[in-house]
């Protein structure tokens, strides 16, 4: 049986720079696996596009798969923290508005560097971050249902959970797929009728 390789940082990055040579690291990595996949993504390939030493590379991360799942959990806060700025901005606005503002934000923050996002979408379960992928589905329905518990007069009676997890379902899976399928999908025009669309059948759901 295959021993699985370990995917956590050797250490934290607490030094300028230390934070320097890790964020080269990773910004190798990123660019390496958009160019050559992760097959050819190797701990050696990465030093040397970080202009780093392989023994320096080693003292943060034991392995690519781990420098992968560095990559993977920036990546996701990055796309999180654009999605909890918009959650804040939408608090006080109609379902409507709303529900347009997430839908937006949710398809612009997954073409943040699309395809990376691609490729990091086949490494999750690989390197072992279905669970902080899980995590932060999981602050974004809270998010989403304390929303939509402020609107409950907008809404139509229907069950508060239920109705969390079909609207952010929805959104996500359009922005997801948005991504996966292509820089034909991303045009500012298709975009738009993307947005239009999830829109009205999100708004149309709830109420």
């Amino acid at each position: 049986m295959a021993r699985t390789p370990p995917t956590k940082p050797r250490k934290n990055a607490l030094q300028a720079r230390s934070r320097a040579t890790v964020d080269a690291l990773l910004e190798a990595t990123a660019r390496i696996l958009v160019r050559e996949g992760f097959e050819k993504t190797s701990t050696n390939r990465i030093a040397e596009v970080a202009g780093v030493s392989v023994g320096s590379l080693y003292q943060y991360f034991p392995s690519k798969e781990a420098l992968v799942a560095a990559v993977i959990e920036r990546h996701n806060e990055e796309i999180m923290g654009i999605v909890r700025a918009a959650l804040v901005e939408v608090a006080d606005l109609p379902i409507d508005k709303a529900v347009r503002k997430l839908v937006t934000v949710a398809i612009e923050a997954h073409r943040v560097n699309p395809k990376l996002h691609r490729v990091l979408a086949e490494q999750i379960p690989r390197t072992g971050q279905l669970a902080d992928v899980e995590a932060f589905n999981r602050e974004v329905h809270t998010l989403v249902r304390s929303y939509l518990e402020s609107r409950r007069k907008e809404m139509r009676k229907v069950d508060l959970d239920v109705a969390t997890f079909i609207c952010v379902s929805a959104i996500e899976a359009v922005a997801h797929n948005t991504v996966l399928n292509g820089a034909e999908m991303l045009s500012e025009k298709v975009v738009k009728v993307l947005v239009d669309e999830t829109t009205r059948l999100v708004v149309g759901y709830l109420r």
